[in-house]
């Protein structure tokens, strides 16, 4: 954000449609929950298309952005004091694994990095959606339970 002002933009542009759409936002059950997924997908395909451009290993690139695409939402959980969704048993970190595969897949393939972006932010994006809506979530630990909220 600090050489290129397109994040900038972005976000403004963001936060401009909240406030003018979002008295109807308010009324969606799943508002946080579309928003919180689009910006795991966003990150996750920024972290590993900057990591493949500094010529990094696929696996380092995978890794990457799964930790900047699921970072934000610990940053966010921490700060209203919730345990993050990255330690419950959901998919979260795991839709950015398959996303940084599909993305590092297109790259292979010799696709322009828009499309390998939008291949990549989808899978996340799809991951996480049908994750959530058919139950599909991540063995826990023998002796860890699912914490009451």
């Amino acid at each position: 954000w600090m050489t290129d002002t397109i994040y900038l933009i972005c976000t403004g542009l963001a936060l401009l449609w909240v406030i003018c759409f979002g008295r109807w936002l308010i009324r969606l059950n799943n508002t946080f929950f579309i928003f919180d997924t689009i910006g795991l997908a966003l990150f996750t395909v920024v972290g590993v298309g900057k990591s493949i451009a500094l010529g990094y290993p696929f696996w380092v690139a995978i890794i990457m952005g799964s930790i900047t695409g699921a970072a934000g939402g610990v940053i966010r959980d921490v700060f209203i004091n919730e345990i993050p969704l990255i330690f419950r048993k959901e998919i979260y970190a795991m839709a950015c694994v398959v996303g940084g595969i599909a993305y590092w897949i297109c790259d292979l393939a010799g696709m322009e990095s828009y499309a390998c972006q939008l291949i990549g932010g989808s899978a996340v994006f799809l991951t996480r959606i049908l994750a959530v809506k058919y139950h599909i979530c991540l063995p826990i630990l023998k002796g860890g339970e699912e914490p009451e909220e």
